[in-house]
C-alpha cells in the first residue's frame, strides 16, 4: 500500500516516493500556472513511482488541454489500475478527469463538483470544472455557463484565501461576468504572490481587452511575455491576446509578426488545441482589412482538417468553419456542414440551433452573401456562450454578425449592436464601424465626426498604412 504524504494544500499523496511527490508537485504548480514542463515532470514523477495513481490522472488532465483525449483516456486507465489503496479523494480525482476524456461532460463536471464541495482546496479538479464549463454545452452541458462558474468559485472562495492558483482562476470567472475592477485586482495579488502565473497575467489581459485599453493591455503583455517561456503552450495564446491588442492599436504588420512569430502553425506545435488562436487571428484580419492576409490560409486549414469529418467540441467546429471558409475548402466545408446536419436530423438540439447556423453562417459570408449571413447568424448571436471560450474569443462571431449588417446594408441593426458595445466599452474599430453606419445612412457630419475621430487614434498609434485605415479614409474621401 502506498505511503501517505502531503501537498502543499495539505492533502494526502499515496506514494511510496517522496522524491516522486516532489516532482508531482513541481508539475502541478507548473500545470496551475500554465507554464512549461509540468507534462515533464509529472512523467518524471511516475518514472520514480509508477504505481503513482494521481500523478497518471494529472497527466491525462495534461493530455486533455492539448486535445489528446486518446492518451488521456489511456493515462486515466493506468490511473484508475492502481487505484486500491489511494484515497477517496485521489480516486474521485482520477475518475472525473476519465468521464471528460470519455467525453461524458455533464457526468464529469457533477463529478467535479461534488469533489469540490467535500475538498474545496483540490486546486487539479478545481481547474477540470472550468475547463468543462468552458466548453459550454460540449463540456458541462451549461448554455450559460459564465454565472454556473462564477457561482462554483464563489462558494470555494472562503476555502482558498490567499492562494494564487484559486485567485487567477477567480479572476477570469470574474471578467466573464463583467467584474472587471474585481477581477484585475485578483488577477493582480494573484502575480504578486506567484509574478510566473499566466493564468493571472492572462486574466490582466483580460480585464484590459474588457475596458478596450489595449495601449495599456499592450504595454503589460508584451514587458510581462519578455519573461514567460516560450515553449509554454500558453505563449501561443497570449501572444494572440497581445496580436488583438496590436490590431486595435492600428498596428498591422506588430500582430503579423506576432502570428509569424508565436501563433502560426508552422511555427509552433501543429495541434489542433491552437486552431481558435490561429484562424480567428486571420479571420479579424481579412475582416477589418476587407482582403486576404498576406500569409497563407493552407496551413490553418490543415490545423483544422479532423473537424471535417470528426466530431469534437462546439468550439473547435466553429473555428474550422473559418479555416474552411477563408481558404475555400468546399470539401471540408461540406462535410463538416454535412456532419452537423446528421447531427441535428439524429436529434442534437444543439447541432440544430447553434453549430450549424453558425457554421452555415460563415460560410454564406465567405461566398460574399452577406444577407444570407446575417439570417444564419442572428439567431445564433444572443446564445453564443453555448458554444463555451472566453469573451474575447467569442468576439470574432460577434464581429462577423456586425460585418455582415454593414456588407448587407442593415444599418439600423448595424448601429443598435455598435451603440450596445459602446455602452459598455469605446474602441477605434467600433468608432469607426459607427461612421460606416452613418455613411450608410446618408448622415455625412456625423459620419465624418465619427470616421476623424477614429483617425486621429489609428494614426497617433498605429501603422501609416493599414488595409483597415486605408479604407477609411477612402471613406471619408468620398464623403467628402
Amino acid at each position: 500500500m502506498p505511503a501517505n504524504r502531503k501537498d502543499r494544500y495539505g492533502m494526502t499523496l499515496s506514494t511510496n516516493s517522496p522524491a516522486a511527490a516532489d516532482r508531482w508537485q513541481e508539475g502541478v504548480d507548473l500545470l496551475l500556472a500554465q507554464n512549461y514542463g509540468a507534462e515533464e515532470k509529472l512523467q518524471e514523477a511516475i518514472d520514480l513511482d509508477e504505481g503513482f495513481a494521481l500523478a497518471h490522472g494529472c497527466l491525462a488532465f495534461m493530455h486533455m488541454t492539448r486535445a489528446r483525449p486518446e492518451e488521456a483516456r489511456e493515462s486515466a486507465k493506468q490511473g484508475l489500475a492502481l487505484a486500491d489503496g489511494i484515497t477517496r479523494r485521489e480516486r474521485h480525482h482520477i475518475e472525473a478527469v476519465s468521464l471528460w476524456a470519455h467525453g461524458k461532460g455533464p457526468y464529469a463536471i457533477k463529478r467535479a463538483k461534488e469533489h469540490l464541495a467535500e475538498y474545496p482546496r483540490d486546486a487539479i479538479l478545481m481547474r477540470v470544472a472550468q475547463r468543462l464549463y468552458m466548453l459550454g454545452c460540449s463540456g458541462a452541458g451549461e448554455p450559460h455557463f459564465p454565472p454556473a462558474l462564477f457561482a462554483m468559485m464563489q462558494e470555494l472562495a472562503p476555502h482558498c484565501g490567499d492562494d494564487w492558483a484559486f485567485l487567477g482562476q477567480y479572476a477570469f470567472a470574474h471578467h466573464e461576468m463583467g467584474h472587471i475592477d474585481q477581477a484585475l485586482q485578483l488577477a493582480q495579488r494573484s502575480l504578486e504572490l506567484n509574478p510566473a502565473n499566466a493564468v493571472a497575467a492572462h486574466s490582466v489581459t483580460h480585464s484590459y481587452f474588457e475596458w478596450g485599453d489595449a495601449a495599456t493591455g499592450g504595454d503589460f503583455l508584451g514587458n510581462w511575455l519578455e519573461g514567460f517561456d516560450p515553449r509554454a503552450t500558453y505563449h501561443v495564446h497570449l501572444s494572440w491576446h497581445q496580436a488583438l491588442f496590436e490590431l486595435a492599436l492600428g498596428r498591422y504588420q506588430e500582430a503579423l509578426q506576432l502570428y509569424e512569430d508565436w501563433i502560426r502553425p508552422t511555427a509552433v506545435e501543429k495541434n489542433i488545441s491552437g486552431l481558435s488562436d490561429s484562424a480567428s487571428l486571420l479571420w479579424r484580419l481579412q475582416i477589418y482589412g476587407q482582403e486576404a492576409p498576406p500569409v497563407p490560409w493552407a496551413e490553418v486549414k490543415e490545423q483544422a482538417a479532423p473537424a471535417a469529418t470528426r466530431p469534437g467540441p462546439a468550439f473547435r467546429d466553429a473555428h474550422a468553419a473559418l479555416a474552411f471558409a477563408a481558404s475555400g475548402d468546399r470539401e471540408m466545408m461540406e462535410q463538416m456542414i454535412e456532419r452537423l446536419h446528421t447531427d441535428a436530423e439524429k436529434g442534437s438540439v444543439f447541432a440544430k440551433e447553434i453549430i450549424l447556423p453558425l457554421a452555415q453562417g460563415i460560410d454564406a459570408f465567405a461566398q460574399e452573401d452577406y444577407a444570407g449571413a446575417v439570417a444564419w447568424l442572428e439567431p445564433v448571436f444572443p446564445q453564443l456562450t453555448r458554444i463555451g471560450g472566453s469573451h474575447a474569443q467569442r468576439e470574432v462571431f460577434e464581429d462577423t454578425l456586425l460585418e455582415a449588417y454593414l456588407r448587407a446594408e442593415q444599418f439600423d441593426r448595424a448601429e443598435a449592436m455598435l451603440q450596445e458595445r459602446l455602452s459598455r466599452r469605446e474602441t477605434v474599430r467600433d468608432t469607426f464601424w459607427l461612421g460606416r453606419v452613418m455613411a450608410g445612412k446618408g448622415e455625412t457630419a456625423a459620419a465624418q465626426d465619427n470616421l476623424t475621430q477614429a483617425a486621429g487614434d489609428w494614426r497617433q498609434h498605429g501603422d501609416p498604412e493599414t488595409p483597415e485605415l486605408n479604407n477609411l479614409k477612402s471613406l471619408a474621401a468620398a464623403l467628402g
